[in-house]
């Protein structure tokens, strides 16, 4: 199959804005001449970070906190926004010691991921943290959020559980549990680009 040419960004307009989204109409032409007008979520700033902080024992360690969207406690791994020109690992470690309690003397970068590329410019860097000690910052959260620990090598129980339900924490955690097994797998990927 012939790698396609991306179709030709006509105009990208405002549609609405609120203090953490904006949506924007964005106009294409396709190669085959159809125009279309795609709406989509953009993305503002350096996107997210998503941290998977594994103890020595091998636990990863998840916070508990309300979802607003689900309408439930939910547990998850510890996230938030890149702040400005922040670099990747630090925002990482950062959000590790607000969210979690904990800081990482090894961080490394496995991938950025998407959650809806159809619909949204937003990206998540996925960070392994390990070398945890405790060490807290404040952070922006409306509560003290709970620390929870789950075997890693017992991934499957918490991604069938319900407990979790945010696809990138799953995610996340399935490519940290292959790079653990395997980092030379991500080692060779680098080495190809």
């Amino acid at each position: 199959m012939p790698v396609e040419q991306p179709p030709k960004m006509r105009a990208v307009r405002p549609l609405a804005a609120t203090r953490l989204f904006a949506v924007e109409a964005v106009d294409l032409v396709f190669s085959n001449g159809i125009e279309v007008t795609f709406e989509r979520l953009s993305a503002k700033g350096q996107g997210a970070v998503l941290v998977v902080p594994v103890l020595d024992d091998g636990r990863v360690v998840l916070i508990r906190e309300y979802a607003c969207g689900t309408e439930r406690y939910e547990l998850g791994l510890p996230k938030g926004r890149i702040e400005g020109d922040e670099p990747v690992l630090e925002a990482a470690n950062r959000e590790l010691m607000e969210e979690a309690g904990f800081s990482a003397s090894q961080l490394v970068l496995l991938r950025e991921v998407t959650s809806a590329p159809a619909y949204s410019a937003g990206r998540t860097q996925i960070v392994l943290a390990t070398g945890l000690s405790p060490q807290r910052l404040p952070g922006d959260e409306p509560e003290p959020l709970e620390v929870v620990t789950w075997p890693l090598d017992d991934l499957d129980s918490l991604a069938f559980d319900g407990q979790c339900s945010e696809a990138r924490s799953i995610a996340a955690m399935y490519l940290a549990r292959a790079y653990l097994a395997r980092p030379e797998v991500l080692d060779q990927k680098k080495s190809v680009r």
